[in-house]
């Protein structure tokens, strides 16, 4: 039975795989038609599109894995059934409980892949990715580091330790020179609000540096006026769904010490925790497909059923996402409850095949 286990799981490795490089190679041409509109803008040319859709792969392969392993598994044991591989199988005595278990040995494989380019390198590439486009497309430099957001307006310097949503940032440090690069003011605000085209700061520290002396004072509130608006920061901003469950975590206890609104990054950190596992149910729910009502017909036609059962699958779990934050639903439930409804499809189409 394991020479079985072993070629149950390299048939269903072989198919995820293949089938993930073709959704990823057809997913990279939609990408880079997409940003053929913004080819022009500043010194963004196709060279600079290239590599933005060249370094924001991993994260679409990410996405794609749930999607991938449901056709992997359609295809590969559909291929196996069609020519009654899985019905000698199964006449040698193989279970469908055996069955299953193979092909999740190799989803184990896969999830743990999946999970380690979600949590390690979709982020830092999709971070660097968003911080040379916009270096790339802008006249102003702005750009992500491990100190935050960094830009130069005019004769000062910004830095940006959180961009947080509705247009508010916290942690601002203004660094200000003279004709001569002589740094003469040093301002930093706790937190700042984009309100009438212009930036207002709260709890302000400013000191003014002179070659006699330096000066300090607290100023509870002031206006900002600065270039650099909310439309130009988001630029170089990463969407929550692209941070790492790890940074996803510290924002969030970060947004609450603060008092601001946790809820789409709180979905977006247990959707992080979630997506290898419903990689996984996916897989599950391709073997009753395959060993039921598509053992018998083409390859083309189980591919379509698997595109369309994945489509299913990612606007449902779009669709829960924008209501539950909405509606303020339990972000747990609200990210989890998609796949959940699809593994218990998946056992009972097991239960009829049995």
């Amino acid at each position: 039975m394991k020479i079985f286990d072993r070629y149950l799981g390299r048939t269903v490795l072989a198919g995820t795989l293949l089938a993930l490089l073709v959704l990823a190679a057809l997913d990279t041409f939609f990408a880079f038609v997409a940003e053929v509109g913004d080819i022009g803008q500043g010194d963004y040319g196709v060279l600079q599109a290239a590599q933005f859709i060249l370094l924001t792969l991993p994260g679409r392969l990410h996405e794609l894995f749930p999607m991938a392993a449901l056709l992997g598994c359609l295809m590969g044991l559909g291929t196996l059934a069609s020519y009654n591989e899985l019905v000698a199988m199964r006449a040698a005595g193989m279970s469908i409980a055996r069955l299953i278990r193979a092909v999740a040995q190799a989803g184990l494989v896969l999830l743990v892949l999946a999970a380690l380019i979600g949590e390690y390198v979709a982020p830092a590439s999709e971070q660097l990715a968003q911080t040379q486009r916009g270096l790339a497309m802008t006249r102003q430099v702005v750009m992500k580091s491990g100190n935050g957001f960094w830009a130069r307006d005019g004769r000062r310097f910004v830095n940006i330790r959180q961009i947080l949503p509705q247009s508010h940032l916290a942690g601002i440090s203004i660094y200000e020179f003279d004709d001569h690069n002589q740094l003469v003011s040093s301002t930093y605000a706790a937190m700042a609000a984009y309100q009438d085209k212009h930036w207002v700061l709260q709890d302000i520290q400013q000191s003014f540096i002179s070659p006699e002396r330096v000066t300090t004072q607290h100023i509870a509130q002031t206006v900002w006026p600065s270039l650099l608006t909310p439309k130009l920061l988001t630029v170089v901003k990463v969407r929550p769904e692209d941070l790492s469950a790890r940074d996803l975590y510290k924002y969030i206890d970060y947004l609450r010490r603060n008092q601001l609104d946790t809820q789409r990054f709180e979905h977006a950190f247990w959707a992080r925790l979630i997506e290898p596992l419903a990689g996984m149910v996916m897989l599950i729910l391709g073997v009753p497909f395959a060993m039921g009502s598509l053992r018998k017909v083409g390859s083309g036609q189980r591919m379509l059923i698997g595109v369309l059962i994945g489509l299913a699958f990612y606007l449902i779990n779009q669709t829960t996402g924008q209501v539950g934050q909405v509606f303020g639903f339990n972000p747990l439930l609200s990210a989890a409850l998609p796949t959940l409804v699809f593994f218990i499809v998946g056992v009972v189409l097991l239960r009829r095949v049995q």
